[in-house]
């Protein structure tokens, strides 16, 4: 096969995983558009079928088995030519994948993306082509935002995450690239950036020029056509009042922080490794909500960590009814290996996991629909995300809220409605899960 011929595939990908991930195969989408390949989001035109892996815990790894099963099955009964496996699976699992998934073409480790091409100009007997060094990533999402990946890897070593055995270490983003890929989204009709890393909080900690999340976001806040930034995944030790007061004096900061708290008992905090303890963590909390009010909450806690007590779980529920976060996720623990806390014991039962996941789920339903009501009436500025074709409606996100994770303000057109614009809605209801709004 001739390199025009092989440029006449068409690639499709599944996406799994998280938002950092995602800008992975944005990136290596990018490169095989630059080549040539025509890139499909529909599977059933496709040549080549990338299947992009999370593996953080057990039910992202069953996952990532599931799709590539599925994917096997395409390819076996003749309806796509290629699968390739890429992401955190292959990462974490490469010995045993060609002995357990025989009829995946390739399997690509982390650190091998940039070579993509290569690796389908091998699978087709092609000669090999250099390195594409310049391309556009293709973003997977309409381009109202997008995510900049500041950084890789993790340093931190909590007990029961597998990322830096993944990852390895943190490595943050040379920053004048990270300006100019930002610039070139902007460019391309994006109006929210949304930092992400696995700690965005350490960004240049490791740099020689000691450059810090700040100045990045400095240096984007001068992007001419820049709406709004977001962070993510700030770790609790490094959110400092400075931080914080850059967040509400810059009007291009979304008044938001995704701050990953994980628990609220010292014990539990201390076998997790993680640096704030109990005291630290309150007082934090209570400062933001007390200082900067005008900041929207984010968190994430693990439930039914090994040897949480009824007493250290009822502790934790406490925790949330005073903090009265806008949004909080909550993860039964997985036991992983290769992880300090898989090798503990009082390894709590799945069915107490779920008990108690259950029971603190609705407790902080209770805290969103109180919140929610308190917003009936009131209007918002929502950046437009995309129009549902089923339900005729209209959907985005306002600063105070982030795409996908949070919730959604939903409306119906009233003649001047467009994606990737921001409009005035009057919020009417709210129905668990999503804000609906009439757009003034």
């Amino acid at each position: 096969m001739t390199k025009e011929e092989l440029k006449t595939k068409i690639i499709s990908a599944i996406s799994l995983g998280c938002d950092k991930n995602k800008v992975d195969l944005e990136n290596m989408l990018g490169q095989l558009k630059e080549y040539g390949f025509t890139i499909s989001d529909d599977i059933d035109s496709a040549d080549i079928v990338i299947v992009n892996t999370c593996a953080f815990i057990q039910p992202a790894q069953e996952e990532a088995i599931m799709n590539i099963i599925a994917m096997e099955k395409l390819k076996e009964s003749g309806r796509i030519e290629k699968v390739i496996v890429t992401g955190c699976f292959p990462e974490r699992n490469y010995n045993s994948m060609q002995e357990n998934f025989p009829n995946i073409d390739a399997y690509i480790k982390l650190r091998e993306n940039e070579n993509i091409i290569n690796v389908i100009e091998k699978l087709y007997d092609v000669e090999l082509s250099k390195p594409i060094k310049k391309y556009e990533r293709v973003l997977t999402n309409n381009p109202s935002y997008a995510y900049l990946k500041i950084a890789d890897g993790c340093n931190n070593a909590c007990s029961y995450c597998t990322i830096p055995r993944i990852r390895g270490r943190y490595r943050s983003y040379d920053i004048d690239k990270l300006v100019d890929e930002a610039k070139n989204l902007v460019s391309r009709g994006v109006k929210e950036i949304i930092l992400v890393a696995q700690d965005t909080t350490r960004y240049g900690e490791d740099l020689e020029n000691k450059t810090n999340l700040i100045e990045l976001c400095e240096k984007l806040s001068k992007i001419k056509n820049l709406q709004s930034i977001r962070i993510h995944y700030a770790y609790p030790e490094k959110v400092t009042d400075e931080l914080l007061s850059y967040i509400v004096k810059n009007d291009k900061m979304c008044k938001y922080l995704d701050i990953p708290l994980q628990h609220i008992d010292d014990k539990i905090l201390k076998s997790m490794r993680r640096r704030l303890d109990e005291k630290e963590t309150r007082n934090l909390i209570e400062k933001i909500n007390t200082n900067y009010p005008q900041i929207s909450l984010r968190s994430t806690f693990i439930i039914g960590y090994p040897g949480e007590t009824s007493k250290q779980f009822k502790k934790l529920c406490e925790f949330i009814k005073e903090s009265k976060f806008n949004y909080a996720g909550f993860f039964p623990y997985s036991r992983e290996p290769s992880t300090a806390s898989y090798f503990m014991k009082k390894q709590v039962p799945n069915f107490i996991k779920n008990k108690r996941l259950k029971k603190i789920t609705k407790l902080q339903n209770s805290i969103v629909l109180d919140k929610a009501k308190t917003m009936l009436g009131k209007e918002m500025t929502v950046l437009v995300d995309y129009f549902d074709e089923k339900t005729g409606e209209f959907s985005g996100h306002s600063q105070n809220m982030s795409p996908l994770v949070d919730f959604n303000v939903r409306f119906v057109d009233n003649g001047n409605v467009m994606c990737n614009t921001y409009v005035k809605v009057k919020i009417y209801d709210f129905d668990g899960s999503d804000y609906k709004g009439e757009v003034l």
